[in-house]
């Protein structure tokens, strides 16, 4: 824990989040520091830091004096090329380890669910048959990930551990033990077309939104499975509806979508080969996030630059 030396004050902002647990685990690292929540900002030019997910446009418009801004996860998506942010301003996103293992638990659920045809059984479990597949080995099975930041490297290195083939594909180098890694647009559609499971974990940028349009969605083994714990906009929903739909996708697992919440009467909802999830794959954890945020206010206020800033004309 920190002394309580006054450091500023800091205003949150998440539909999704608790704030009592984040304020607790902050000021628990920095008795000095006043959370407020963005209902109880009555002198916006007094914010010295902003943590948010989501905020509204024109949230940041009268923060003057705003220092920091902390993105509530990994993806910085809805917070880069917004016209309220005041220039200049870090962006830190939060990458906490747990974040990484939580996600890489979901995937690997995720992937030994299509793995081992639990679609299959639960569809027949619902019309009360005893119906019998074969397992096949771990070995047997080709998983693509697709993305290997910090989330999408230790997914991958979860499924290599647990013996699949695991492809790695990033728009640059990466290397993991016992995944083979390709890189740049070139190989996307080989890394795609040799996968019985494919895993979106991409940031979404101007250059991936609708990356998997219909024709990329078409390169994909006829029945493989897709798994989408990134950014909807990565996917043609539209085209995917349709290839689940005639089978050319076998599968579906998917986190995110173009619209959040899924509207009700989406087809998505009712398809049997589809597990829909409300965007919750990786969350931060205020217990284990609290002290890198500190460590960055901190920075900040010893005029230092903070870690893991976002850079803006990448977007992530």
């Amino acid at each position: 824990m920190h002394k309580a030396t006054t450091v500023g004050t800091l205003a949150f902002y998440s539909d999704f989040d608790d704030f009592v647990t984040w304020k607790n685990a902050l000021q628990a690292e920095l008795p000095g520091l006043q959370v407020l929540h963005s209902s109880e900002i009555d002198r916006p030019e007094a914010i010295d830091y902003a943590m948010v997910w989501k905020p509204p446009l024109g949230f940041f418009e009268q923060m003057a004096n705003l220092r920091l801004i902390i993105n509530l996860g990994a993806g910085v998506d809805s917070l880069v090329g917004r016209h309220d942010l005041p220039s200049n301003i870090p962006i830190t996103r939060i990458t906490d380890p747990q974040m990484a293992r939580m996600m890489a638990s979901y995937v690997l659920f995720a992937v030994i669910r299509h793995a081992r045809d639990i679609p299959f059984f639960e569809q027949a479990q619902s019309r009360g048959e005893w119906a019998y597949r074969h397992p096949r080995s771990p070995g047997e099975t080709t998983v693509a990930v697709l993305g290997l930041g910090q989330l999408g490297a230790k997914a991958a290195h979860e499924l290599q551990r647990q013996g699949f083939r695991t492809l790695g594909w990033s728009r640059s180098p990466a290397q993991i033990d016992g995944v083979e890694c390709s890189m740049g647009m070139e190989t996307l559609d080989h890394v795609l077309g040799q996968a019985d499971i494919v895993v979106l974990m991409l940031p979404l940028t101007p250059q991936t939104n609708q990356l998997f349009h219909r024709e990329r969605l078409q390169r994909m083994r006829p029945g493989a499975a897709l798994i989408n714990v990134a950014r909807g906009a990565l996917v043609d929903q539209v085209a995917l509806t349709d290839l689940l739909e005639s089978g050319h996708i076998g599968a579906a697992t998917l986190d995110v979508f173009e619209r959040e919440p899924l509207p009700p009467g989406d087809a998505l909802w009712s398809m049997p080969n589809v597990l829909i999830t409300p965007h919750l794959a990786s969350v931060a954890i205020p217990s284990s996030s609290a002290s890198q945020i500190a460590a960055n206010i901190l920075r900040i206020t010893a005029g230092a630059s903070p870690e893991n800033i976002v850079d803006p004309s990448r977007g992530y």
